[in-house]
């Protein structure tokens, strides 16, 4: 083999060896920005969770109010009732001896 021949086949290995490190950089780089978008979707989703724990606590906590409301309404519910229960006890008894 001659010194041309030889510098050509190491040339030639040389084009080889660039063009393998262009594509190894480029897969690199886009293993990058890969990364970097899946670390922005995860900031993301991690203040959506934050923020619907928050919308969680505060619907519990009215969901709370609104069954104390309940619990008041029903208990003015039955006084009411044993109210009127006892008026229309007391009227049919008045009515019951003739008064």
């Amino acid at each position: 083999m001659t010194h041309s021949e030889k510098l050509d086949a190491a040339l030639a290995r040389l084009a080889g060896a660039l063009g393998q490190l262009e594509l190894t950089v480029a897969l690199k780089l886009e293993d990058d920005l890969s990364s970097a978008e899946l670390e922005e979707e995860l900031a993301i989703m991690q203040d959506d969770r934050g923020r619907l724990a928050l919308d969680l606590d505060a619907a519990l906590a009215r969901v709370s109010g609104l069954e104390k409301a309940r619990d008041e309404v029903l208990r003015r519910l039955d006084s009411a009732g044993a109210g009127v229960a006892a008026a229309l006890g007391s009227a049919s008894a008045l009515v019951g001896r003739g008064e």
